[in-house]
């Protein structure tokens, strides 16, 4: 789970592609450039044999405003190898907010939000 977030931060689509399970991969893979990752929070995991589940919640920085993705991810190992095969949506733990303009930027920079990270128009 946390090579796919890292992949994600990275855009590595090929990474990506490679991790999920053929059966179940998209026939393209596009990140949102836009998005600023700022962490994962892997709540629980279960692995039982050639299956997993992972509950996660990821956040990023997109338009001025933090969000987050809160999933129970499934995973299935083949070869000895773990992919991806598809997750759940689950109620965020997260609340959306926008910062301040003087507030410490949520990218971890130290600096201002409105030296950062702030949407410029």
């Amino acid at each position: 789970m946390r090579s796919r977030y890292s992949a994600y931060v990275l855009g590595e689509t090929a990474y990506l592609a490679a991790s999920w399970h053929p059966d179940y991969r998209p026939a393209e893979l596009t990140p949102d450039p836009a998005l600023r990752w700022l962490g994962l929070d892997v709540i629980a995991a279960d692995e039982r044999q050639a299956r997993a589940s992972v509950e996660f919640e990821a956040r990023w920085l997109s338009d001025g405003r933090v969000d987050a993705l809160h999933e129970r991810s499934e995973f299935v190992r083949e070869d000895g190898r773990w992919y991806y095969t598809r997750g759940d949506i689950l109620p965020p733990t997260f609340t959306p907010w926008k910062p301040g303009r003087n507030e410490a930027c949520p990218c971890g920079s130290g600096r201002k939000f409105k030296r950062c990270c702030e949407p410029r128009g």
